[in-house]
């Protein structure tokens, strides 16, 4: 296992976001994944990346929900990578409120992200370049 650098993202809670009960709706957890998943990408691989060549897709992600979050709750997430192989790496994540200054966990998550050639529609092997960055 590699335990790399956590990016922190802040996550900004939308009023649409949340379900009749005033708890974010679960199908948003994803969206908010996927928010912290660019933020970590933009830090770890650098904004001047060529990503209309090849890059990476999401192959799985699995969610477990721990506390329902609020709309006046404090979000962040930590993302870093925890798995690294020859065509794929595995992301984890892990959401906290903020409550009386001590960190909740309210999520958890791990993705499994593999790099893909877009103009040939494959995976392809893991750089060295990448494979740098995702471990520091």
């Amino acid at each position: 296992m590699i335990n790399s650098t956590p990016q922190i993202s802040k996550v900004n809670i939308r009023f649409s976001d949340l379900d009749l009960f005033g708890h974010v709706n679960n199908a948003v957890y994803l969206t908010y994944y996927e928010e912290a998943r660019v933020s970590y990408f933009d830090e770890v691989v650098g904004y001047d990346y060529d990503w209309s060549k090849e890059g990476v897709i999401l192959a799985r992600i699995e969610v477990d929900f721990l506390i329902p979050i609020l709309f006046t709750d404090e979000i962040f997430i930590r993302t870093n990578c925890c798995r690294v192989g020859t065509k794929s790496f595995d992301l984890a994540y892990e959401m906290y409120k903020m409550k009386d200054g001590k960190e909740i966990m309210v999520s958890s998550a791990t993705s499994v992200m593999v790099m893909f050639n877009y103009a040939e529609k494959k995976s392809i092997l893991l750089s060295e370049e990448w494979r740098t960055k995702l471990i520091q």
